[in-house]
C-alpha cells in the first residue's frame, strides 16, 4: 500500500518511514507542500499522513488545495496542534482523521487501517480509463458501452490491472492470479494471455505497458496510440 508522508521533522519521519514499511506500507516522505502537490501529480497514493506545520505553507492550505483538485486517497492529519478549532478546521478542510502528537505509533497504524477501511467500503467496484469501463467484481466489461466477452484468465490479467492503472504489476503476482493452480505452466503463458487481451482492447484508448524484468502496468494511451 502507497502512502506519502509530508513531515518536515526528518528525526520523526525517519522513524515512521522505518515503523510503517514494517507494517507493510511503501513509503514517499517529502517535508514541504510543494514538494507533496508534485508528487500527488506523479504518483497514486492508498492514503497520506499530513503535518500542519511546515516550512513553506500551512497544512491545512495544502489539504485544501488537494482536495480543490479532486485528490481523493484518505489523509490523516498528525500535528502537535491539540485545540478544538484546529481539530475542526482540519476535518472540514478534508481529513479524514486527526491525530496529536505525542502518540503512539501502533494507535497510527489502527487509524491509518480504519481510515483505508471506509474509503475501500465506498469506492464502487466500476473503474474507467479511456473507453474501458471495468467492473471489478467480474460483472461486465464495456468499450464505449459496449460489452466485451473476455476469458476467465483474460479477465483475471485486466481486473488486475485496473485495480491499480498506471502502477506496475509485478510479474510473478500477475502469474499467480491468472494460473492459481498451474504452477507448471510455461514462462511465456502470461504473456500469450496479455496479447490476447490487448487485442481485445484495440479502440479502447488504454494499453498494457510489459516493463523488462517489472512487471506490467495499464495506463490510458496517447491521442492514436493501440493498446
Amino acid at each position: 500500500m502507497k502512502l506519502l508522508l509530508v513531515e518536515d521533522d526528518n528525526s520523526l519521519a525517519a522513524g515512521l518511514v522505518t515503523a510503517l514499511a514494517h507494517a507493510g506500507y511503501e513509503i514517499d516522505h517529502v517535508t514541504r507542500a510543494m514538494e507533496a502537490r508534485q508528487v500527488v501529480q506523479a504518483r497514486a497514493y492508498d492514503v497520506g499522513v499530513l503535518d500542519l506545520g511546515l516550512p513553506d505553507g500551512d497544512g491545512i492550505e495544502l489539504l485544501r488545495a488537494l482536495r480543490g483538485r479532486q485528490v481523493g486517497f484518505p489523509i490523516l492529519i498528525l500535528t502537535a496542534r491539540d485545540g478544538l478549532d484546529d481539530r475542526v478546521r482540519g476535518l472540514d478542510a478534508g481529513a479524514d482523521d486527526y491525530l496529536v502528537k505525542p502518540f503512539a505509533v501502533r494507535e497510527l497504524e489502527a487509524r491509518l487501517r480504519a481510515m483505508t477501511r471506509r474509503h475501500d467500503s465506498r469506492l464502487s467496484p466500476w473503474r474507467r480509463l479511456g473507453a474501458l469501463r471495468v467492473d471489478l467484481a467480474g460483472a461486465g466489461i464495456t468499450i464505449a458501452d459496449v460489452p466485451v466477452d473476455l476469458t476467465a484468465r483474460e479477465l483475471a490479467v485486466l481486473t488486475s490491472l485496473m485495480r491499480v492503472p498506471g502502477r506496475i504489476v509485478n510479474k510473478e503476482t500477475l502469474f499467480a492470479l491468472v494460473f492459481p493452480e498451474e504452477a507448471e505452466a510455461s514462462d511465456n503463458a502470461l504473456e500469450v494471455q496479455v496479447s490476447r487481451l490487448r487485442r481485445k482492447l484495440e479502440g479502447a484508448g488504454v494499453r498494457i505497458r510489459a516493463l523488462r524484468g517489472l512487471g506490467y502496468r495499464i495506463e490510458e494511451a496517447d491521442d492514436g496510440e493501440r493498446s
